[in-house]
Order: structure tokens, then C-alpha cells, then sequence
């Protein structure tokens, strides 16, 4: 049986977790991106959060895809791997860095990487993403395997909670990656969802997540139009696992905040107990 389990499990009463997701609109200069990500992150805290999700690309929305080799860094050293560590040790919080662009062996393209940072601000996770974006509708046209190259491993994390999972946007249309991840009390979806897409599957995609793994969705978006032009879907939620929505923001920055309750994922599973009835591997 996972921590998350046993705790959610345990008769002794048990603390609510705080968590929040930022919802940003990122634009092509990365100081004024970790400026607002900092502003946001300090509101998070403030209201009592004790782990933040940032979205996809907080750090940087270029005016084209390419433009985020000119940011790029090496894995373990960087101002936004160390603005991510930083920010955790000073605020005393758990950080998932939404996504960031690490150097990948080609030259012509990166990892889309999300960082875990502890409250002492040590790295305790990493995840490349999967599954890369591709979408053709009138004059909109996204291929992110043209500058990204996919990772290949599912990642979690064990947090005072439970087990996290880490995906990120498009891998939202992808539930074996979620099956994979196991026995999560939280699964984390920072995103850049175009407005097309968003208001057709977004909260859909969300809810189904949560309700079929039975556990918190927390999802950071972007929110709104970017100086690049591009419109971003925003609405940043974080859903039970009964599929309620907990909190959410439609668009524009902000701060989207709830409790991560053991007892709701145990009440829930106890009375509906489709994750024992599992019965086929999605391995």
C-alpha cells in the first residue's frame, strides 16, 4: 500500500494539505516572467500554500518556436533553475517549476522540463515531457517536435502527502500515462493550452483524469493573449476526486488555491472502489 494510501486510510485524524496552482501570461522576456512568477508565488504562500505548481513555459513565450534555444540551459546550473531553488527555500515551499527549455544532445531543439524543488530548495524530481503537441485549424499550426525533443520516462514524486505524478499539457490526452503513474493522491498538469483547444477539451480531459485515478488534479495555466499574439485558454483548477472543481480562474494571472483532504480520496475510493476493481495492466 503507497503512503498516500495508508494515510488516506489511517483513523487518526489528518491536516489538509495546501496547494496552489499560478496561472501566468508569459511573455518574451524571461526577468519580467520570474518577476510575476515571484509576485505570484509570494500571494500562493501568503494564502497558505505550502506546494506551488507553476505552468508550462512560465519562464518564456517566444514570438517563435525557435526562440526558446536562445534560453535553454544546461541541466543543474541556470537563472531559472536557480530562481526555481531559490524561490523554494525562501518561501519554505514545495515547487513544481512548471516547464522550462533544457539542452537536449541536438543543437536545434530542447527538453520541455519540469523541476521539483523541496522547501530547503533541493531538486527532488524531474520530468521530460512525452508527448509533443501538433494542431491544424485555419491559421492556427503547432508542431513542437520541430524544437523539442520527447522524453521517455514517467516521473513521480513522494511529497508529506502522498505520491505526485508529473505530466504535463498535451500528455493530458494520454491516460495510460496516468494509469502508469499509480497510486497518486495528486497528479500535476502545467499547461499552455491554445484557446481552440482549451474551451473545447480542457475541463473534460481534467475531470476525467481525476475521477478515473480517484485523486486531486492540480493544473497551472497559461491565461490569456501574449505578446506573441497566441491566446491561451487559462482556466488553472484544481479538481477533487469525485470530479468537483475546488477552485478555478478563467483567464488572466492569478492564484488558484485548495486543500489536498486524505479522508475525501479514502471517502471517495471507500464508497466507489473502482481502483480495486482494476483489473487489465496498462503496463
Amino acid at each position: 500500500m503507497s503512503e498516500s494510501s495508508s494515510r488516506a486510510t489511517s483513523s487518526a485524524p489528518v491536516t489538509p494539505f495546501r496547494v496552489a496552482a499560478l496561472q501566468m501570461v508569459s511573455t518574451p522576456e524571461p526577468a519580467r516572467n520570474l518577476a510575476e512568477a515571484e509576485r505570484l508565488i509570494a500571494a500562493a504562500v501568503a494564502k497558505g500554500a505550502q506546494l506551488v505548481l507553476l505552468p508550462e513555459y512560465f519562464c518564456f513565450m517566444g514570438h517563435k518556436d525557435i526562440d526558446k534555444l536562445g534560453v535553454r540551459e544546461p541541466y543543474g546550473d541556470g537563472p531559472i533553475q536557480r530562481f526555481l531553488a531559490d524561490a523554494a527555500q525562501r518561501h519554505k515551499v514545495w515547487i513544481i517549476g512548471g516547464t522550462l527549455p533544457l539542452k537536449a544532445e541536438e543543437e536545434n531543439r530542447v527538453l520541455n522540463t519540469t523541476l521539483v524543488f523541496d522547501p530547503s530548495g533541493t531538486e527532488r524530481a524531474r520530468y521530460d515531457k512525452i508527448h509533443l503537441f501538433s494542431f491544424e485549424k485555419g491559421a492556427e499550426s503547432f508542431d513542437e517536435a520541430r524544437t523539442i525533443r520527447p522524453g521517455t520516462q514517467v516521473r513521480t514524486f513522494d511529497a508529506p502527502f502522498g505520491r505526485v505524478g508529473l505530466s504535463v499539457c498535451y500528455d493530458l490526452r494520454f491516460p495510460e500515462l496516468y494509469r502508469r503513474m499509480g497510486d497518486c493522491a495528486l497528479m500535476v498538469v502545467p499547461s499552455a493550452f491554445t484557446y481552440t483547444t482549451g474551451r473545447a477539451h480542457w475541463r473534460t480531459l481534467l475531470s476525467a483524469r481525476a475521477v478515473e485515478n480517484q485523486c486531486y488534479v492540480l493544473a497551472a495555466a497559461q491565461g490569456g493573449t501574449h505578446e506573441n499574439g497566441r491566446r491561451t485558454w487559462g482556466h488553472s483548477m484544481l479538481i477533487d476526486p469525485w470530479g468537483e472543481i475546488v477552485d478555478v480562474l478563467d483567464e488572466n494571472p492569478g492564484v488558484v488555491i485548495g486543500d489536498i483532504d486524505l479522508e475525501r480520496i479514502a471517502a471517495v475510493r471507500a464508497s466507489l472502489p473502482a481502483w480495486r476493481h482494476r483489473v487489465l495492466d496498462c503496463n
